[in-house]
This record gives structure tokens, C-alpha cells and sequence, in this order.
């Protein structure tokens, strides 16, 4: 039986996967190009530690971000479906319980309010 995500370090080696699996994806690849990877990283790291045990240790704007990534490169539907794709199936290979469950909510109420932001505002 799989462990559940305990901590820091669990959080660093889902993402890690996660992003191992995007840099070679050829959907979502092209969004990463000119990603400085250790930076990227460790505000992910951050990001999903707060997301899940409400640390305080992120403070950012995604949604800035990612309409500055949609104004440069326009993102599209299956994007998102992709990115939610592929962040569900490093969970399920790495995790089980109840934060891993909580992290693929999370991941999928993300997805669907960035769509929802991004893509009805350019249309």
C-alpha cells in the first residue's frame, strides 16, 4: 500500500515527477521553454505544501502568472485537461489517503477556475 503525502519532502518528490512527466510531454512541454527550473521548483514546492497543510509559506499570484503565459502562448482547454491529466496519475502512482485525495481536489478546483478566469476572458 502506497503512503499518503506527510510532508515537504513528499510534496518535493510529487512535483519533481510531475514535472519530469511535463517536460517530456509534448502538450504541455512548449509552456516551459525559457522556465528557470530551480526557481519554478521551489515556488511549487511552496505552493502545494500551503495548499495542503495551510503553512503560509507561498505568496504569489498564479493567476498573473498563467495570464501572462496564455497573452505569450495561448492556452486551450486541453491543456489544462492535460497538466490535470498527468498530475492525477503521478499522484496515483507515488500516493494514497486523504491529502493525497485532498491534493488532487485541489489540483482539479485549480484547473477548472484558471479555465474558467483565463479562457472566458479571452474569448
Amino acid at each position: 500500500m502506497k503512503k499518503d503525502i506527510s510532508g515537504r519532502r513528499d510534496i518535493e518528490l510529487l512535483i519533481d515527477n510531475f514535472y519530469e512527466k511535463v517536460r517530456a510531454d509534448s502538450t504541455l512541454s512548449e509552456f516551459f521553454h525559457d522556465v528557470a527550473w530551480d526557481k519554478h521548483l521551489a515556488v511549487m514546492y511552496a505552493f502545494w505544501e500551503n495548499a495542503l497543510f495551510f503553512t503560509g509559506g507561498y505568496s504569489g499570484n498564479p493567476m498573473a502568472t498563467h495570464r501572462r503565459i496564455h497573452q505569450r502562448h495561448p492556452l486551450k482547454r486541453r491543456d489544462f485537461n492535460r497538466w490535470l491529466g498527468l498530475f492525477s496519475e503521478t499522484l496515483d502512482e507515488m500516493y494514497s489517503g486523504e491529502i493525497a485525495e485532498l491534493a488532487r481536489k485541489r489540483a482539479a478546483s485549480i484547473a477548472e477556475i484558471m479555465q474558467k478566469k483565463i479562457l472566458t476572458r479571452s474569448t
